[in-house]
């Protein structure tokens, strides 16, 4: 039989799901990866996840994302979910209208837009209607570089750093994460190189962090004087943590990652890397235990335009014609409702799908 999904799970998670099905009380989080325009592809399965079924279930609950992904997070985070997901998929959509090769300037113009119809135009009003269960964790990056601006130049010396290795990236970018919660994900929280700082999101941050956290180097400017932070520029948090890669198994219960790719990839300048897939080396074993990833099957990517989910290459591919992007990504998201569809069928009867594991 054929599903619209894959399901891939760590080992203690196969074992909870076999015995006791896959019961919403039981997630403890769920993990947002960046990935520009594929989330899009993730809206449908977000609205089933937040608008109907983890809502049923309510218990202290982390939202982990980056770029994109802690946009999308942002929105399940509401206590209307399924009004903060619309109001994302028509900015991101309708909003992104650029002109041939825009300045870093006109994208961040652009982008800052988008993330103030998500968060509805007030801060303080999207920061009063935060779901108290849930716990917002906003991934950023913080720039090391005494550069005023992370130029091509630094940037080329930050990519030739993490081929010899993420710990040397690490000396040029910190991890900064805005929280809603005081200390929510305590010993979940990455122990890797990067130094890792918590900043409290609130009304006075919440734009900055969002913009900052898709503010990707060379294509947009960087977010700087963050209210609450360090002194810095601020940028994609997917540079440090482009799948995020953490310590999931510390958290009781099971980590849900609705994703694009069977496998998780720690850092944006590793997608390059194809050996660094699943991780970080041995600092990384056992991280997936309680994981559950669910991903696109090849038959439902087969359906969509071009046999694949929307990407950021699609701004060059089409160029001027943004209505012909625009109806491209509106058949995506169409047909992604199969696996919010599938999720929903899973949930009811387990044993009809087969779970693949991931280690």
């Amino acid at each position: 039989m054929t599903h619209p999904i894959r399901l891939l799970a760590g080992a203690r998670a196969a074992r909870r799901i076999a015995e006791h099905g896959v019961l919403a009380e039981d997630v403890a989080a769920v993990a947002a990866a960046a990935g520009g325009p594929k989330g899009l592809a993730m809206i449908p399965l977000d609205r089933f996840l937040f608008g109907h079924w983890l809502t049923g279930a309510p218990r202290p609950r982390a939202l982990i994302g980056a770029s994109i992904g802690a946009w999308r997070m942002a929105a399940g985070a509401q206590t209307d979910p399924l009004a903060a997901l619309t109001r994302l998929e028509h900015a991101y959509l309708e909003g992104q209208r650029y002109p041939l090769n825009p300045s870093p300037a006109q994208v961040s113009k652009v982008c800052r837009e988008l993330t103030r119809e998500l968060i509805g135009g007030h801060a303080p009003t999207f920061c009063s209607s935060l779901n108290p269960a849930m716990s917002l964790q906003v991934i950023t990056a913080r720039s090391a570089s005494r550069s005023r601006r992370l130029d091509r130049a630094v940037f080329l010396r930050a990519a030739v750093a993490n081929v010899r290795g993420r710990e040397i990236l690490a000396s040029h970018l910190q991890r900064v994460v805005f929280t809603t919660g005081q200390d929510p994900l305590g010993a979940a929280l990455p122990s890797d190189r990067f130094a890792t700082r918590m900043v409290q999101l609130g009304p006075d941050n919440l734009e900055d962090a969002l913009l900052a956290s898709g503010s990707i180097p060379l294509v947009a400017e960087p977010v700087r004087s963050i209210a609450g932070a360090p002194a810095g520029d601020y940028w994609d948090g997917g540079l440090i943590d482009y799948h995020p890669f953490w310590p999931y198994h510390a958290l009781e219960g099971l980590v849900l990652i609705p994703h694009f790719v069977p496998w998780l990839t720690a850092g944006w300048l590793d997608k390059f890397l194809p050996w660094r897939r699943h991780g970080i080396g041995s600092a990384g074993q056992g991280w997936l235990d309680n994981v559950l990833m669910v991903v696109p099957s090849a038959s439902l990517l087969a359906r969509l335009p071009g046999g694949r989910l929307p990407d950021r290459q699609d701004f060059h591919r089409h160029g001027m014609r943004h209505d012909d992007r625009l109806r491209d990504w509106r058949r995506a998201i169409g047909e992604c409702e199969a696996m919010a569809e599938g999720f929903a069928d899973f949930v009811q009867d387990p044993a009809r799908f087969p779970i693949e594991a991931l280690s």
